[in-house]
């Protein structure tokens, strides 16, 4: 079974989450393309990277979700994040300079989870959904939404997990 990237859940509203992410490191790649192509090209420098196209040779197993982050309508961010508790120091330099290290420090999100099929449509009409729940609660955005990928393209549309997330800057409030 795939690792999922840990949280600690402070509250719900609905459908939405607002939950804390310890640090974490991503490995990510800037493609571009439309959403979906930008996916695919950024996926293969990725999976490579955990299979030994590094400076050291080492694997790492995957762990989900897949993040992306459309920095324009042709530029996107594609994340994998390495496993719970490894350190910015003992991360291998990539090979592939299109691929970087990128250190997160612990933060909290606003999530809405979803099912279905990928498409950018549903992806952004997600996005849309959680940033008005995020205001309507108070919730002081901060950044792109970004979305997460939790399972392999060959698992049917209905069974697949998703997710929107965009950063909140924590309040009295929360």
């Amino acid at each position: 079974m795939t690792a999922q990237q840990p949280f600690r859940l402070i509250r719900k509203f609905g459908d939405i989450e607002l939950r804390h992410y310890p640090d974490y490191i991503l490995m990510q790649v800037e493609a571009q393309g439309d959403f979906m192509r930008a996916g695919s090209i950024a996926f293969g420098p990725l999976i490579s990277y955990i299979s030994g196209a590094n400076a050291s040779g080492s694997k790492f197993a995957m762990t989900a979700p897949v993040l992306q982050e459309a920095l324009a309508e042709k530029t996107h961010l594609v994340s994998f994040v390495l496993p719970e508790g490894m350190k910015p120091e003992d991360v291998p330099v990539p090979r592939n300079a299109r691929v970087s290290t990128v250190p997160v420090a612990a933060h909290d999100a606003a999530v809405l989870p979803f099912a279905g099929s990928w498409n950018a449509a549903r992806f952004e009409r997600k996005g849309t959904e959680l940033l008005t729940a995020a205001i309507v609660e108070g919730l002081q955005v901060e950044g792109n939404v970004y979305f997460a990928r939790f399972d392999p393209p060959w698992k049917p549309g209905f069974l697949k997990r998703n997710e929107a997330l965009v950063n909140v800057v924590q309040t009295g409030t929360i």
